[in-house]
């Protein structure tokens, strides 16, 4: 009964206060897509438009046509904004990051991160709609991807990489993520995807982040296997290594690999145990594992985003191993987020709040905060705690 009790909050939050303040304040009727820098109200503060968001917005409207409800006006938005992201490409076939709101170009940056979220968005796009155009853009835009991760020469480098030879771990994991997406649509490619997919988590897992004498993951390692030095060194993102472990359990539970599990909950145990604000409550946005200060002068801000991709972790960590842990985790974690984060006036979530928890900013959305983490994760949890077998379950 708390399953379906709780299935239902997700759902019902997610149709009727999430997707609702989208649809009416970032859905752009007049040149498209969706335009996330909005105020608490939903009212507009910059028409600057997040490529992220076009690929992400379109993703999620996709998802919530093809998975939870097929209501119209999903299609209707995920097809804005399938029909915008076409318009954020530079000459060279790399996206843009920030364009305006008629889609000329603001800013092109040197990761690929706009390229992942538009492949994503092709792929469940072309699932709600059967447009065959939005399938070949997916598979174009991966391969423009993938080269682009075999040949670190063709972007610029964010370091020296004759002084610092770094890598983050936001790449493996994101690409991770994008190639589980894609595998689920394109049935003709689908070995190509899986054989990324499993390349991904073994560096995720083998590529010098997973410290076990440290008991983390962490945010960056070395390309040559050497020690990491300086604060870099000790960095934990408490969010991204548990969104990584959750995409790496998915994995394990549809692969049937009970030592790729073990992994991603360990994992989730750690970053967990490092992340949480044992003073004040909710995760802590950057944690150095020996005490140290931090580069990051936000290091002790919660934001939104760890707080659903924990929500999610923890549900399916119960979900799959009968852990009554993780159920204490998932209802601590949804009582701090439901009481903190969430506006209950004017809806959707708060996205930054101060250690204490006071809200630090009260915008809905800007570059990087719009329509995917939040629903995402709705959608996710809320089809999760329904599931009564997980032998075929798979989310992506």
């Amino acid at each position: 009964m708390w399953d379906k009790k709780m299935s239902e909050f997700y759902r019902n939050y997610l149709q009727e206060t999430v997707a609702p303040f989208w649809l009416k304040f970032g859905l752009d009727k007049k040149d498209g897509g969706f335009i996330t820098c909005l105020d608490r109200k939903g009212e507009v503060f910059s028409e600057d438009k997040s490529v992220w968001f076009q690929g992400r917005g379109t993703w999620t409207f996709s998802k919530l046509y093809n998975d939870v409800e097929k209501r119209l006006e999903y299609l209707e938005a995920a097809k804005s904004g399938y029909e915008f992201l076409k318009k954020c490409y530079d000459t060279d076939g790399r996206m843009f990051f920030t364009v305006t709101k008629d889609g000329k170009p603001i800013q092109k940056r040197r990761y690929y991160f706009s390229e992942t979220f538009a492949a994503i968005a092709y792929a469940e796009y072309y699932k709600a709609s059967g447009d065959k155009e939005a399938l070949e853009l997916s598979r174009k835009t991966f391969d423009l991807i993938e080269n682009l991760y075999r040949i670190p020469s063709l972007t610029t480098p964010k370091y020296n990489t004759e002084t610092i030879k770094l890598k983050a771990l936001a790449v493996p994991m994101i690409l991770l993520s994008t190639a589980q997406v894609l595998r689920s649509h394109d049935e003709e490619r689908a070995q190509k995807y899986d054989d990324f997919v499993s390349e991904m988590v073994s560096e995720i897992l083998t590529g010098g982040y997973l410290k076990e004498d440290k008991k983390a993951l962490f945010e960056f390692a070395s390309v040559d296997d050497k020690p990491v030095q300086g604060p870099k060194g000790r960095l934990v993102n408490p969010g991204h290594a548990i969104e990584a472990a959750w995409f790496i359990a998915i994995e394990a539970i549809r692969k049937k690999d009970d030592n790729m599990l073990n992994n991603a909950l360990e994992i989730l145990n750690w970053s967990l145990d490092i992340g949480w604000d044992n003073k004040r409550e909710g995760l802590l946005s950057f944690v150095d594992v020996e005490g140290k200060p931090l580069e990051q002068l936000e290091w002790d801000m919660k934001l939104w985003w760890p707080h659903t991709e924990a929500i999610y972790a923890a549900a399916l960590a119960w979900k799959v191993t009968g852990d009554e842990t993780y159920k204490e985790w998932l209802e601590k974690i949804h009582k701090y987020s439901f009481s903190k984060f969430c506006d209950t006036e004017y809806g959707e979530w708060f996205g930054y709040l101060h250690r204490d928890g006071s809200v630090s900013n009260t915008l809905k959305g800007n570059i990087f905060k719009g329509p995917y983490h939040l629903p995402r994760a709705l959608i996710l949890v809320s089809d999760l705690l329904n599931q009564k077998n997980l032998d075929e379950y798979f989310p992506l």
